[in-house]
């Protein structure tokens, strides 16, 4: 199942995506559902899901509609870095022995097709293609054998990074969250659908020029680990994110002469198979 936040005619909707391509037709939940978030409950098994189906009217088509982060209110955004061996490799960084754990704050979420404004304050803006977990059970000190089972769903994601600000300290905040700094979309494709999250190719295209492809089976630490590792410590509640990483081909990784930073105009493609396309225009920054 695939569901999204969307604005159709003017309304905050949830669309449930149907057939494989994402140009083609979906239909609407009735309109006391506003948003993904009302529906994690619905999410975690096969009964609910099929009450979501059921309960989906009002035939659309893609090209009708405006996308809204498929999350909107998550309680935390969580991240772990250097979680790809190749991607480590290509840093100069050690292989981490245990998850790289930093934040992103909700206000970074941006949807599919949004436009994301540069900061005046960074020179080397890059991009980092993620899978991304999404909570839909509060999952407390759980085991890595158990911890898929508190997953309503993955999307892709677009962990963008403002070089330059992330180095200037030992936390990475600074350069991670700025607003727009989190993609992630179209839709969330549930956990029903993806039986194994470490199977998955993982692409980003740059103004048509493909630059990571990979694939999750290089991930350090697996989605089971990262989320039982994370539950240790906080509860994770129905619409966490978890961006779990990003695989080899990012600006960073490259000979310090061959780094062109992203600038006004690039057009950045994510592709995780199964799960779509995340695709957002950079813009200068109207605000700063």
């Amino acid at each position: 199942m695939r569901l999204g936040n969307v604005w159709y005619q003017g309304q905050p909707r949830v669309a449930v995506m149907m057939g494989d391509s994402d140009s083609g037709g979906c239909q609407l939940l009735p309109k006391e559902y506003s948003a993904t978030d009302d529906l994690w409950e619905h999410l975690m098994d096969d009964a609910g899901r099929e009450r979501l189906m059921r309960a989906a009217s009002d035939s659309v088509t893609v090209r009708d509609l405006g996308w809204r982060p498929p999350v909107l209110a998550p309680s935390k955004v969580l991240c772990i870095g250097l979680n790809y061996r190749q991607h480590a490799r290509e840093t100069g960084a050690d292989i981490p022995t245990v998850p790289v754990v930093f934040n992103k704050f909700p206000s970074t979420l941006a949807a599919d097709g949004e436009d994301i404004p540069i900061p005046a304050a960074t020179r080397e803006l890059d991009y980092e293609a993620e899978l991304v977990i999404v909570m839909g059970r509060r999952a407390f000190r759980v085991s890595p054998e158990e911890s898929l089972n508190y997953v309503a769903g993955y999307a892709v994601g677009n962990d963008v990074s403002a070089r330059d600000l992330q180095r200037s300290t030992s936390q990475w905040l600074f350069g991670k969250s700025s607003p727009g700094f989190a993609p992630l979309g179209p839709w969330i494709t549930t956990a029903d659908e993806v039986p194994n999250p470490q199977g998955l190719p993982i692409q980003l295209w740059r103004n048509d020029v493909l630059c990571q492809n990979s694939n999750t089976e290089d991930m350090i630490f697996s989605c089971q680990t990262i989320i039982s590792h994370l539950a240790s410590v906080w509860p994770l509640e129905p619409g966490d994110l978890i961006f779990t990483g990003t695989p080899e081909g990012v600006i960073l990784g490259l000979p310090e002469d061959k780094r062109r930073w992203l600038q006004n105009g690039d057009v950045v493609k994510v592709a995780i198979a199964g799960l779509g396309e995340l695709t957002n225009r950079f813009v200068e920054s109207r605000d700063d």
